[in-house]
């Protein structure tokens, strides 16, 4: 993806330089033994001594993944009418100090009026869409206090770089509408604009991000037959070229519906996979999907040639599923209204859980996973 400021190389020197003051591995120059270490568990390396954690730290060194989460204040938390309009907080869990670190505001021109909760319907939420593209995270659609389309545009991140920028302007701002991603392109499917439009309802855009910023621009493809995934936000989830969405959350009857990305057509979803979809689902590396139910807390893997989903594990931390985020071998799961991220690393066997508290006083609205922020100069 174009457009993302590397460090300067005044940084890059300036890290190097500290590294070299301290000696990484006797009897070897720091080049080769920056080689040697980077075989090593980034755990290891925050762990043995002050040097290699400084290593773990430098722009020299490939950055370890984070969780990047989206959080709001719980709902008994009292808010006056500037924290209403904008409740919404980025941040980042450093895996190995376990500290929270704020990520650099957003741009303020336009300026970003994201809402999960409304004084006015304590019951619902609104929804916030994000995803997980090229190691960017990217804003698409949420709500303003007006009840109209947040964002005009995505807005992407990019920790490597701690840079904000904003993507080609939507053809039509919408909220809930279908987002998902297939090879570093972007596809934003169905949603309701200011008021409901069925050819909106019906639309189907992408954005290819791998082009020259000058020829960013989304483009229209195959429609949907109907406007029936326009009725609450949903993930489009890609996987193996294509794009799998069912237009309802949870353990309901639903309708399920899969797009083709290189032959531009919709087509059925198996019969396997719609009676197993009972709550947030999300690819790994876009090989495999992954599902949780939501009422009786099973994460379920999807076996493609069999049409079934086989059961990785079932907890009771797993229920009330709200959002899942996949990578690096691990599924993180959003549950309990916010109040809590349970991790299983499903490479392990068995499956190895553990739980991570979100920042104190907040209630995590979505997670992703990300490489770590640059260290600000």
């Amino acid at each position: 993806m174009e457009t993302i400021p590397k460090p300067s190389k005044e940084t890059k020197e300036d890290s190097i330089d500290d590294i070299e003051n301290e000696l990484l591995l006797p009897g070897l120059p720091n080049h080769l033994a920056q080689i040697c270490l980077s075989f090593l568990s980034p755990a290891l390396l925050f762990s043995v001594c002050h040097a290699w954690r400084k290593l773990l730290y430098s722009h020299s060194f490939p950055p370890f993944f984070s969780l990047y989460v989206l959080v709001s204040p719980p709902p008994n938390r009292k808010v006056d009418q500037v924290d209403a309009i904008n409740s919404i907080q980025f941040l980042s869990l450093d895996p190995f100090s376990s500290k929270w670190q704020s990520l650099p505001s957003p741009p303020k021109d336009p300026p970003l009026h994201l809402l999960h909760r409304h004084p006015s319907f304590l019951s619902r939420n609104l929804s916030i869409q994000s995803l997980t593209v090229s190691n960017h995270l990217v804003l698409m659609a949420g709500t303003t206090c007006r009840f109209v389309p947040a964002l005009s545009m995505p807005l992407l991140f990019h920790p490597e770089s701690n840079y904000w920028f904003f993507g080609p302007p939507f053809t039509i701002p919408r909220r809930w509408c279908a987002t998902g991603s297939v090879g570093g392109t972007i596809y934003l499917a169905s949603g309701v604009a200011s008021h409901y439009s069925g050819d909106v309802a019906r639309s189907m855009e992408r954005w290819d991000t791998k082009q020259k910023k000058e020829n960013w621009r989304w483009e229209k493809m195959a429609p949907l037959k109907d406007g029936r995934f326009s009725r609450e936000a949903i993930e489009a989830v890609g996987c193996k070229g294509k794009l799998y969405m069912v237009n309802v959350k949870g353990n309901a009857v639903k309708d399920g519906c899969v797009y083709n990305v290189d032959a531009n057509l919709w087509e059925n979803m198996p019969k396997g996979m719609l009676a197993g979809w009972n709550g947030p689902a999300v690819p790994m590396d876009e090989e495999v999907i992954y599902v949780v139910d939501e009422v009786k807390g099973a994460l379920s893997e999807y076996d493609s040639e069999r049409d079934c989903w086989k059961k990785v594990i079932e907890l009771p931390e797993l229920k009330m599923a709200e959002q899942i985020a996949a990578g690096r071998g691990r599924v993180c799961v959003v549950c309990g209204n916010g109040e809590k991220i349970v991790v299983v690393d499903v490479m392990a066997t068995p499956a190895r859980v553990w739980v991570v508290e979100p920042p104190p006083g907040q209630q995590v609205v979505s997670v992703h996973i990300l490489p770590r922020m640059s260290k600000r100069a």
